[in-house]
């Protein structure tokens, strides 16, 4: 696959992927670029309704597409995916999840694809979510939600993401626990560990829905910034 995009995980669920997302979409579109947004799996939604995550990035997108396309296995429990699948008497098909994202592709000049949970959720009995990244073969943006246990978290992400010769575009922190003990000094040590380039730096949100405005704490991997 040749299209440019990016593959927004996180170190954990609830870590603020769709909000990064988001901010990539926007930051991208403000560049001039015509963006679709993908989420592969969605775990959590009202009967008959769209899973809140894939609404934010189709809000943000300026690439009309197939919802198929955009979420193509898309379950009503809260759960992890290969669970929430079972239990839908459905498989998650990396196959299919890479037709979806070469129409979007051939559509866009860029692909936001988000991720689900954490970088390793299983998809099914024997594949997961770094096995998509792989598939896709885009590079990974790792958002850390900054609180305690990110370190360990990010760091072994980290060192995943490079075992699986996944290309790396950056790293995106987080804040989402406003009474973190020493954030800056954790912030340092993640600067200091991860590899680099650091996009940014979001602040503490008490309403975590997403802006609409490209973001001024956000830079664009060196890939897509020109």
């Amino acid at each position: 696959m040749t299209a440019r995009g990016l593959f927004v995980a996180g170190t954990d669920t609830g870590v603020g992927k769709t909000r990064v997302a988001v901010a990539l979409i926007h930051a991208l579109r403000a560049a001039g670029l015509r963006v679709a947004a993908m989420k592969p799996v969605s775990a959590g939604s009202a009967p008959g309704g769209v899973n809140e995550d894939v609404a934010a990035l189709l809000q943000a997108a300026n690439v009309p597409a197939d919802m198929r396309d955009v979420n193509p296995y898309a379950f009503e429990p809260a759960i992890a995916p290969h669970l929430a699948a079972q239990q839908a008497g459905a498989r998650i098909e990396l196959g299919v999840i890479a037709e979806a994202y070469a129409r979007l592709a051939a559509r866009a000049d860029v692909v936001v694809v988000e991720g689900a949970g954490g970088w390793r959720v299983p998809l099914n009995e024997r594949e997961d979510m770094a096995d998509l990244a792989q598939r896709l073969a885009l590079p990974v943006v790792l958002v850390v939600g900054l609180r305690l246990g990110c370190l360990n978290h990010a760091l072994l992400t980290a060192e995943s993401i490079a075992g699986r010769q996944v290309p790396w575009a950056g790293w995106v922190g987080n804040h989402i626990d406003p009474a973190m003990a020493q954030a800056a000094a954790n912030l340092d040590a993640l600067r200091a560990r991860l590899p680099q380039p650091c996009l940014g730096v979001q602040a503490f949100m008490a309403d975590p829905g997403c802006s609409t405005d490209a973001p001024s704490w956000l830079a664009l991997p060196k890939e897509l910034a020109s």
